[in-house]
């Protein structure tokens, strides 16, 4: 009988990579153990005796035929790490061949962590970059086909049929050939006067395809270097003509200690500008990109005033709950954090500049259900119309976590629009603007460049009726998972993505029954995630005082309508967001109780109602 044993170093606080292939496997009705915190920690350690052998005893007593190790860190350490465990294991003799009951090993990782580990060990390490589908992954895990369930083949269909269609299309290399219609037929375009609303109009009179943002920043050890290189970028980027916004990603310093003095602190990456004047350098440089970048950390109405004054921001985005003490990006508290995002609404709306809330992804990124990324972005977007927004910027992170199927990314996308639009009037816009996951890229250039392509053609099917959708795309660089794009790769990824777009529409009107072999499927998921978010909004409007405000923004958090499992700081304070877990279910990420059954909405709600009437 096959046992599956998944450890990770409690060192990682990666956790959606494991609690993914464990959902993966009970799918297929595998036996799935998950290592305890004493085994974690174990691990973190194994250089020591007693944590070898408390590991070869988990082994051995739940007589583990296939050992699954996670490590997401330094390469040199994972494969410290590895070779410590393989040399235990065999020093214990808990291999098959030496009489144990370990057939095989796994180890899911870095590119540079799985190159080393199969150099030292060969086929007896398995090893998995990320880039592996769900069914390629279960394959390869041990699963034969016949027991992986057909909801499970199917439910990839519409996946692989893009990856195919996405192949002809860099294969034929005919995406280097695109160019970008004409820009400039408007007057404010490229002044102080431009916006972006003005730039989408007129876009529409041009083409059907999107505007294109990309989001860069190079990092370099000497400041101002960075800064004059990051200029060079910007120049290139705008004589190319393919690009419309530059996303600057700026430094955790710059976005934490603007304008102070930096010395002895640790900067990490991103471009670090440290002064109004280098913004007012990169917006003169830059002509005549739109530009835009993150919002700061603590001060965040003072910062939105300086980007406002220096590149003319061409739209503010705002992470509500994040970029604070609860993810130690920032010093403020949450509550703190809500107050000075509401105060900036109310400057963003003076200015009459767009809105996007950068949320959902968090959310994904710490383990939350789709219910939870869905629900997030309707509270943002119900919040930025209260405070006076008029446009407002829907940003969908797809892929997020990778092992999310396609029809259901649409499904997500689907339902926010269905729970928002009807915040739509005359002083309320939406824009939406879909991106590809942050780790949903191949360490493989031509695979990249495929995923790439694939997944801009599943942005068409979010509002396939729709003409002019989306209206903007962030576009992720192909090279994300092997290094920082620089403009000759930020240039070709623009070409991908909207000839992608042109591709896969011109393949629809050949195969008109295309997309309609799926939409059932996609209802159903849609139908269910509206269903599930109006339950909750209807108790938060019922329960929480002033839901809108920082306050109430707050106390939905703390009484865990949010559910964020792997909540990394602030953990005490507040318990009723961590409550439930998640598993990865049909392509889904559910909530599950810690019996693994699955919560719905009524019964978060009953837990909610619990804690208020306590």
């Amino acid at each position: 009988m096959k046992k599956y044993g998944l450890l990770k170093s409690s060192l990682d606080a990666h956790t959606l990579g494991i609690n993914a292939i464990r959902g993966q496997l009970e799918e297929c009705n595998q036996i799935v153990l998950v290592g305890s915190n004493e085994l974690e920690i174990a691990l973190r350690e194994i250089n020591k005796i007693k944590n070898q052998q408390t590991i070869s005893n988990w082994i051995l007593n739940n007589k583990i035929t296939h050992l699954g190790i996670s490590y997401r860190l330094d390469p040199k350490d994972a494969s410290f790490i590895v070779n410590k465990l393989i040399k235990t294991i065999k020093d214990n003799q808990l291999f098959k061949e030496d009489g144990g009951p370990l057939e095989q090993c796994f180890f899911a990782g870095l590119p540079e962590s799985c190159h080393l580990i199969e150099s030292e060990h060969q086929s007896l390490v398995k090893c998995f970059i990320g880039s592996e589908s769900a069914y390629e992954t279960l394959i390869q895990l041990g699963v034969q086909e016949n027991e992986i369930p057909k909801v499970l083949l199917e439910g990839s269909q519409y996946d692989e049929k893009l990856n195919s269609i996405a192949q002809e299309l860099i294969h034929s290399n005919l995406h280097l050939d695109y160019q970008s219609p004409t820009k400039n037929g408007y007057p404010e375009f490229g002044t102080k006067n431009d916006k972006l609303t003005l730039r989408i109009k007129y876009n529409q009179t041009q083409t059907n395809l999107p505007l294109t943002r990309v989001h860069v920043g190079p990092y370099l050890s000497d400041r101002e270097k960075a800064v004059k290189l990051f200029e060079e970028w910007c120049k290139e980027l705008a004589q190319a003509n393919l690009l419309d916004i530059v996303s600057i990603g700026s430094s955790q310093l710059t976005q934490s200690n603007f304008n102070e003095d930096w010395t002895g602190l640790t900067n990490g990456g991103g471009v670090p500008i440290q002064t109004k004047e280098e913004y007012q350098r990169i917006y003169e440089v830059s002509r005549p990109l739109l530009l835009r970048t993150y919002s700061g950390t603590k001060n965040v109405p003072t910062l939105a005033k300086i980007h406002e004054e220096s590149i003319n921001i061409a739209w503010h985005a705002l992470s509500f709950w994040w970029f604070n003490q609860l993810d130690g990006r920032g010093p403020n508290s949450l509550l703190k954090n809500l107050e000075e995002h509401v105060e900036t609404l109310k400057y963003i709306a003076k200015t009459n500049k767009p809105f996007e809330p950068n949320i959902p992804h968090h959310f994904a990124f710490r383990g939350s259900d789709d219910v939870t990324y869905v629900l997030s972005a309707v509270l943002a977007a119900r919040t930025a119309k209260k405070y006076g927004i008029h446009d407002f910027i829907l940003q969908v992170m797809l892929n997020t976590p990778r092992y999310t199927w396609g029809i259901v990314d649409i499904a997500k996308a689907r339902a926010i629009l269905q729970l928002i639009n009807p915040l739509k009037d005359s002083n309320f816009n939406i824009y939406l603007q879909p991106r590809a996951g942050l780790d949903y890229f191949a360490p493989d250039i031509d695979k990249a460049k495929i995923q790439l392509a694939q997944v801009s053609m599943l942005m068409d099917d979010i509002e396939p009726t729709k003409e002019n959708s989306p209206e903007i795309i962030h576009v992720v660089s192909y090279s994300e998972a092997l290094f920082l794009a620089n403009p000759s790769v930020i240039n070709e990824s623009v070409q991908i993505t909207q000839s992608a777009l042109n591709y896969y529409r011109e393949y629809k009107k050949n195969n008109p029954e295309f997309l309609n072999q799926f939409e059932q499927d996609i209802q159903l998921k849609t139908n269910e995630l509206v269903y599930e978010v109006s339950i909750l909004l209807n108790s938060i409007d019922n329960l929480i005082t002033e839901p809108y405000t920082a306050k109430g923004l707050y106390d939905i958090f703390a009484f865990g309508y949010l559910q964020t499992p792997y909540l990394w700081a602030n953990k005490e304070e507040f318990p009723n967001a961590m409550h439930f877990k998640t598993k990865v279910h049909n392509g889904s990420t559910v909530l599950v109780d810690k019996d693994t059954n699955r919560v719905n909405a009524k019964k978060l709600v009953e837990f909610v109602q619990s804690l208020i009437n306590s």
